[in-house]
């Protein structure tokens, strides 16, 4: 993050481009993301081609349903990784 108004910056708004994708970010952060996207020409490129592979992916492998057991593990590795990046963003 940097400014005053915590605006992110393009590296923080790419690694974070999945997670706004599939929504799985605070509505703060997809509010910063979004307007991030909205005034940088980069970013807004790098986001549609991430969406195009993502859209890519769903179609080619979108029959495929993970076991519920590994669905599990990885949403508590995810929320445990979320957790860990937002709190360090925000530190001063």
């Amino acid at each position: 993050m940097n400014g005053e108004e915590q605006k992110p910056d393009c590296g923080a708004v790419l690694s974070e481009v999945y997670l706004y994708l599939d929504l799985e970010c605070s509505e703060e952060r997809r509010t910063l993301i979004k307007k991030h996207l909205d005034d940088c020409t980069h970013c807004l490129h790098e986001y549609g081609i991430e969406h195009e592979v993502k859209a890519l992916v769903a179609r080619c492998c979108g029959d495929e349903v993970a076991p519920r057991e590994l669905r599990e593990r990885l949403r508590i590795r995810l929320n445990e990784l979320v957790i860990e990046v937002e709190t360090r963003e925000f530190l001063p």
